[in-house]
């Protein structure tokens, strides 16, 4: 039998065919995004919506979700950037948070979404699965460009990472593959909401807000293993912080909409339905008047 002794990296983030030259990590962006935009459609549109919005919500989405995700790479690891006049912009360098990124995406196609006249919330919840199937694929680009590891390990699966390692891990080989862990976790949640969509009804955005929940949770679990460099906040990564914020917000989210909002506005509807006045004792067809 074959046992797995250390997963190995690539020796290049780049592929040469010919004089041609691929970024891996682009190109693995770009798988995800198919990816999302092809589960997407196909929920959307057995919804009863059409393809042309899933395209325009894409390409403005996209877009911003690129600038978006950057912006909060160089807000919060400026000094990580190449020292040089487009360091801001080497996206092919790595350095997309994925924070920024989906905020960034989420408002730009809501934006799409509700001038075209669509539902926002339940767009949201058509797309879930997709964002979780496309940061899975996505993470694969970190194995082309050996980041986003976490401590040494002895395990099988250990990473090799070729040096220069972090400081502090010289001596160390192997470690964690974190973005493994995370890209598995992804696609094991995006089929969960699938399966929890087809048997349960949410209430939109409901399932978009137990997708946040899903990946902020576990991601709160890798900041802990991860030794790349971060920004610290009370001793605690900066990505730890917002995974555990965002998490408790999205949780408190889900529970309310889905159920405790509707149970609360029917209360209230009920209280405020006038009484019935008191049938009369005697028809009105039936009242003789007096002369």
């Amino acid at each position: 039998m074959f046992f797995l002794a250390s997963i190995p990296s690539p020796s290049s983030g780049t592929l040469d065919i010919g004089p041609l030259t691929i970024h891996m990590y682009g190109l693995m962006l770009l798988a995800g995004i198919a990816a999302c935009i092809a589960l997407t459609g196909r929920r959307w549109t057995a919804r009863g919506g059409d393809w042309d919005l899933i395209f325009r919500v894409a390409v403005w989405g996209v877009g911003f979700g690129i600038v978006g995700a950057r912006l909060y790479h160089v807000a919060t690891s400026w000094d990580e950037l190449p020292d040089e006049w487009w360091g801001p912009f080497a996206v092919w360098e790595g350095g997309l948070g994925i924070w920024g990124g989906i905020a960034g995406g989420v408002l730009a196609g809501s934006i799409i979404a509700r001038r075209a006249g669509a539902s926002v919330p339940a767009l949201l919840d058509a797309a879930a699965p997709g964002l979780l199937v496309a940061q899975a694929i996505g993470r694969i680009g970190n194995w082309w460009n050996q980041e986003l590891f976490g401590k040494p390990t002895d395990q099988p699966w250990g990473l090799e990472i070729d040096p220069p390692r972090p400081e502090g891990y010289e001596f160390d080989s192997t470690f964690h593959p974190t973005f493994l862990y995370e890209g598995l976790w992804n696609l094991g949640a995006a089929a969960l909401l699938l399966v929890l969509d087809r048997f349960y009804r949410f209430k939109p955005p409901a399932l978009f807000a137990l997708y946040v929940a899903l990946y902020t949770g576990f991601r709160f679990f890798l900041e802990q293993l991860r030794i790349d460099p971060s920004k610290e906040l009370a001793g605690m990564r900066l990505n730890a912080w917002v995974s555990l914020v965002v998490f408790v917000a999205a949780v408190a989210f889900f529970v309310w909409w889905q159920f405790l909002r509707g149970g609360r506005r029917r209360r209230r509807s009920r209280e405020r339905r006038p009484e019935k006045p008191p049938a009369m004792a005697v028809p009105r067809g039936r009242v003789r008047s007096r002369r």
